[in-house]
C-alpha cells in the first residue's frame, strides 16, 4: 500500500489550495480503493480546515463535508498543535476523527510517506 502525505497550509476559503488538495485525496481514495493510504496533515491557517459546522452557501464545496468524506474512506487527517493552540482551536471544535497532533507524529508522517504533496 503507497503511503500518501498531502499537507495543506492555507485557511479552507479564500484560495482553492485546500479545495484541490481534498480532492486530490478523495480521488486517490476513489480510483486507486486499496491500494492508497492517505495521510492529511494541517499547518498554519489550514487548521482551520478541520473546524466543525461549517456553514458555506448552497453550491460552493464546503471542506467540512470533503474531511469527513475522507475520514470515512479510511484516511487520517491531523492538526498542528501549535498552530491550533495561536488560532484558539481546541480537540472539541473539531471535526469527529480530525485530531490535533505535533511536529514529531508530522516529522515521522513524513520520513515513512512514499509521497508528499504539498499545497
Amino acid at each position: 500500500m503507497q503511503k500518501i502525505l498531502i499537507i495543506i497550509n492555507d485557511a479552507p476559503y479564500g484560495t482553492e489550495k485546500a479545495y484541490n488538495a481534498l480532492r486530490m485525496a478523495m480521488t486517490l481514495q476513489k480510483e486507486h480503493e486499496g491500494e492508497t493510504d492517505i495521510r492529511i496533515f494541517l499547518l498554519a491557517d489550514s487548521v482551520s480546515c478541520g473546524n466543525s459546522g461549517q456553514k458555506t452557501p448552497s453550491g460552493f464545496y464546503n471542506v467540512e463535508r470533503m474531511i469527513k468524506s475522507v475520514l470515512q474512506r479510511g484516511g487520517t487527517v491531523k492538526s498542528c498543535g501549535s498552530c491550533c493552540d495561536a488560532r484558539g482551536i481546541k480537540q472539541e471544535d473539531l471535526i469527529e476523527g480530525v485530531q490535533i497532533s505535533n511536529m514529531k507524529e508530522f516529522a515521522q508522517w513524513t520520513v515513512d510517506a512514499d509521497k508528499v504533496l504539498s499545497f
